[in-house]
């Protein structure tokens, strides 16, 4: 997908991590302080499924009404049955990932041109690196997090077990792939000072 020329001066700082790593911190502290666009990947996938989009029709005819929230007036997709589903099942993952990848990239492009004017442009992107949109970033920060701290974290969050929770983190790109792969590394270890100041740095 090419990137339209109109914005090619623009900085465009792709935010990844592995899940529970605590990107949602980190973004909530960049909405807060610095006066710049904020587009979500996630945000995004929730308004593609949402009824009477095509996203929302593909998904029914692929799962079937199974799919549907029974106690949604507006029929909507039940979205922890769905993300239960992908996590449990390849070829599912797959197939849902084909759908809504490309449909999320192009909403982020439409939203850097909206932007156009801003000289700066946050993408919070959690599968940046294994839904491939590097080429929509001019610069990439990943949030590094032990993977223990992940793990708590997120059998708190989703109350679910250890064992659900390790098969999601491995579900993902390796944190030393994505070093390779990344410009700016922010800490959210245990000091969240650290990663403040960088960004304080930096933008």
């Amino acid at each position: 997908m090419i990137i339209p020329k109109l914005i090619h001066n623009q900085r465009r700082i792709g935010l990844t991590g592995g899940i529970a790593s605590g990107k949602s911190i980190i973004t909530n502290y960049i909405r807060k302080n610095k006066r710049i666009p904020i587009l979500d990947a996630d945000n995004l996938s929730k308004e593609l499924i949402k009824p009477k989009t095509i996203g929302y029709n593909k998904i029914l005819d692929y799962f079937g009404n199974q799919i549907i929230d029974k106690y949604s007036s507006e029929k909507e997709i039940n979205r922890n049955l769905l993300k239960k589903i992908i996590f449990e099942d390849a070829k599912h993952r797959k197939w849902i990932q084909k759908l809504l990848h490309p449909l999320i990239k192009e909403k982020m492009i439409e939203g850097c041109i909206q932007y156009k004017d801003n000289q700066i442009i946050l993408l919070v992107i959690p599968l940046l690196f294994e839904a491939k949109f590097e080429d929509i970033c001019t610069e990439i920060w990943l949030v590094k997090c032990p993977e223990e701290v992940q793990k708590k974290r997120l059998i708190k969050r989703d109350n679910i077990s250890e064992k659900e929770a390790l098969n999601i983190i491995n579900l993902q790109l390796n944190f030393e792939e994505k070093t390779k792969l990344s410009n700016v590394i922010l800490d959210n270890s245990d000091n969240q000072n650290e990663w403040i100041h960088k960004i304080r740095e930096l933008i």
